[in-house]
C-alpha cells in the first residue's frame, strides 16, 4: 500500500499548515524529511517500505533507548506500517567546531569519550555484527570490471588477511556509524542521530572510527580512550588500531561501491596512494563547495581517502 508523508505524521501535524522538505537519502535506502508545522519543525525518517517489520521494530527499539537516556532526539511519533519514526528537530552547533578550536578541544574530546560510553552501557540484546564479515562482503560485491587502484586492493587484502586483533572486552550496543554527520551537539551536550546500523559490537569500533573521521593522531587516541574507560590510557592498544583500519578500509569500499551504483567509471589508471587526497584534503574541498557526497564523483573521492587513511594507520 502506497502512503503519503503525510500519513506517516500524527493527526494533529497533517493539513496545510505542515510543510514537509526532502533532507536526505541514506545508504539504507531511508528518506529524512523536515517537518515544519505551525512553528515547531520536526525530523522524519522514512526506511525503506519492503525492510522486514521485526527489523524496523529492532531498530525503533533501539533508538527508543538512546532517547530515553538522552543520547538521541527524543521521539514524538512512530508508525510500523509507514516504516516512519518522527524525532524532534535538534539545532546543531556543530560538533567538529568545537573540537577544532583549540580552547574546547579537550573539553570536546571527554565529552565524545563520555557520550560514547554512555551508549555502549545502554542494555545490548541480538547477535553481534562483523564489521570484518560486512568489508568482506562490500569488496566481494564491487563489480570485478570495475577498475581499481591497485592500493585499495592491497589495503583491503592486508584488513581481512591480519589476523583479527581482540580487545579483550565484552561485546556492547554499538551505534556503529559514529562520524561527524552522526553527531549532533545541541550546546551542552551531544547526541546520536542515525541508529539504523546500530547493534552488538566491539566497542573499539565506535572508538575507532569517530578517531579516523576526526583524523586523530595517537595521543589524542590516547586521550580519547581515557575520557571512554574514565582513567589514564598509557598507549593505543593493538585492537583499537586494527579496528581503525577496518574502519577506513570498510567505509571506504562503502563509498566506492556507491560511487559505482551512481556511474562513476572507476580509476583511470594513474592514481597511486601517494597521490590520492587525504581526508584533510577532501573536507577542505567538501567546505570550499568544490565536492559534494551527494555525487559519484564526491563519493569516489572521499572513498579513496578512507582507504588512504586504513593505509597510513597500518604503517604508523
Amino acid at each position: 500500500m502506497l502512503l503519503t508523508l503525510q500519513e506517516c505524521l500524527p493527526a494533529q501535524l497533517r493539513g496545510a499548515d505542515t510543510t514537509i522538505t526532502p533532507v536526505a537519502a541514506g545508504l539504507s535506502g531511508a528518506g529524512v524529511y523536515r517537518v515544519d508545522s505551525n512553528g515547531t519543525v520536526f525530523v522524519l525518517k522514512v526506511s525503506a517500505q519492503n525492510e522486514p517489520a521485526a527489523d524496523w521494530r529492532r531498530k525503533l527499539s533501539v533508538q527508543q533507548r538512546a532517547a530515553d537516556a538522552g543520547l538521541a532526539p527524543r521521539i514524538i511519533h512512530s508508525d510500523e506500517t509507514c516504516r516512519a519514526i518522527l524525532s524532534e528537530f535538534v539545532v546543531d552547533r556543530s560538533f567538529p567546531a568545537l573540537f577544532a578550536n583549540p580552547d574546547t578541544r579537550e573539553t570536546a574530546l571527554v565529552e565524545l569519550g563520555q557520550t560514547i560510553r554512555r551508549v555502549h552501557d545502554l542494555p545490548a540484546d541480538g547477535d553481534a555484527k562483523s564489521p570484518r564479515d560486512a568489508l568482506a562482503a562490500t569488496w566481494s560485491a564491487l563489480d570485478p570490471g570495475f577498475p581499481l587502484p591497485s592500493f585499495v586492493a592491497d589495503a583491503v587484502r592486508h584488513v581481512l588477511g591480519e589476523p583479527p586483533t581482540a580487545s579483550g572486552r565484552v561485546p556492547v550496543l554499538s551505534h556503529n556509524d559514529v562520524n561527524p554527520s552522526n553527531i549532533v551537539y545541541d550546546g551542552e551536550k551531544l547526541l546520536l542521530v542515525d541508529w539504523d546500523t546500530a547493534g552488538v559490537n566491539d566497542p573499539y569500533y565506535d572508538l575507532a572510527a569517530i578517531s579516523v573521521f576526526l583524523r586523530m593522531d595517537g595521543a589524542t587516541c590516547q586521550r580519547l580512550l581515557s575520557a571512554y574507560d574514565g582513567q589514564l590510557v598509557a598507549e593505543v592498544p593493538t585492537g583499537f588500531a586494527y579496528n581503525r583500519r577496518l574502519v577506513g578500509a570498510l567505509c571506504g569500499v562503502t563509498f566506492m561501491r556507491l560511487a559505482r551504483q551512481n556511474g562513476h567509471a572507476g580509476a583511470t589508471g594513474g592514481e597511486t596512494l601517494e597521490s590520492t587526497p587525504s581526508l584533510l584534503d577532501v573536507y577542505q574541498k567538501m567546505r570550499a563547495g568544490l565536492m559534494s557526497l551527494a555525487t559519484a564523483d564526491g563519493q569516489w573521492m572521499f572513498g579513496l581517502a578512507l582507504i588512504n587513511e586504513s593505509a597510513h594507520i597500518r604503517s604508523s
